[in-house]
């Protein structure tokens, strides 16, 4: 299955706000991931909207991207190899 950029940013919108901008860098990091198979590869586990917005959830306040680089990092952390996707800068 194909992780749809269209609905994650709808669904980063309405769970954490944030710009426009911001929600399609995310979007575009997170369909770079799944089209990497690596999270699958290293957690066994679909790469989903649904997926991604429980992980973003649990981290700490902040913006999409904020979150976003939480969970890379803990990926990174875990398995390594992760750094590639985090959102270093996006359109204000």
């Amino acid at each position: 299955m194909t992780l749809d950029p269209v609905r994650l940013g709808q669904r980063l919108d309405d769970e954490f706000g944030g710009k426009p901008g911001e929600q399609r860098v995310v979007a575009r990091q997170a369909v770079d991931l799944a089209d990497a198979s690596k999270y699958e590869a290293d957690t066994g586990a679909e790469l989903t909207v649904q997926e991604i917005i429980s992980h973003l959830a649990d981290a700490p306040e902040g913006t999409p991207a904020e979150r976003w680089n939480w969970w890379i990092g803990s990926l990174d952390v875990a398995y390594g190899g992760y750094e590639r996707f985090s959102v270093r800068r996006y359109p204000e």
